[in-house]
């Protein structure tokens, strides 16, 4: 049966492995009361003494980064990055890394998302798409990106949420994930490359971008169920109301 760590170990970090004692069961024999030997707290040590060499390692990885990053961005640049939803100091660590902050190595936004592989395929024998496979890209960016789509996608009124919502319902969650990845990767491209504030469209954004199928479809579900529509479009009166 395998040993626990009393409270002082597994909240103050320490390291004793004299300080482990097994859980007692009245079920237990009376002999087997003292499950712990010394063979038992000799491992526990070498596994605690493992865990705190490993997350010693992961601090100094982590303040070397982001020196880095400091080095790489200005607190300027870093903050309008973000901004953006569903991107954090993680994502930034890991796209930076990657791309760097020089976008002028890439002619333009299309250059970049290709290379990285988060754009799908586009091929086409006379005028029909065979598949929209993605290439092989950079994984770790891909990765990064998807985790931020992910966070960027369960956020309430915001243009990013909205496109995964539009696309999941037509061509599944993970094809909608990636396009949403697509989309951070060219905000950020531009964000970096002109300098400029994110500005968010709107969840509503798809729905005054082409209003009069909106109209047909909004119909169409009423009419299916049971509903007899009639529209008319709004007075200057209505509008005042």
């Amino acid at each position: 049966m395998p040993c626990t760590l009393n409270h002082s170990v597994a909240t103050n970090g320490g390291t004793d492995p004299q300080t482990a004692r097994c859980p007692k069961r009245s079920a237990l024999p009376k002999k087997r009361d003292d499950l712990c030997t010394e063979h038992h707290r000799y491992l526990l040590g070498k596994l605690l003494s493992h865990l705190n060499y490993l997350e010693s390692q992961t601090y100094q990885l982590s303040t070397r980064i982001s020196h880095r990053l400091d080095e790489l961005l200005a607190i300027e640049e870093r903050e309008r990055l973000d901004r953006i939803p569903g991107v954090n100091r993680i994502t930034l660590e890991n796209v930076i890394a990657e791309i760097g902050a020089d976008m002028s190595i890439f002619p333009d936004e299309h250059h970049l998302a290709s290379w990285c592989g988060v754009c799908p395929g586009n091929e086409e024998s006379a005028g029909k798409r065979l598949r929209s496979r993605i290439r092989k890209g950079n994984r770790w960016l891909r990765r990064a990106l998807t985790e931020a789509a992910w966070a960027a996608s369960h956020l309430k009124n915001s243009y990013l949420s909205a496109q995964y919502r539009r696309l999941a319902a037509r061509r599944g969650k993970k094809r909608a994930l990636l396009a949403v990845a697509h989309s951070l990767l060219v905000i950020m491209y531009h964000v970096l490359k002109q300098k400029v504030e994110y500005r968010d469209l709107g969840r509503d954004y798809f729905d005054r971008l082409e209003p009069e199928r909106l109209r047909r479809y909004l119909v169409k579900r009423l009419r299916g169920l049971g509903y007899e529509v009639t529209l008319a479009p709004k007075t200057p009166d209505d509008h005042a109301a």
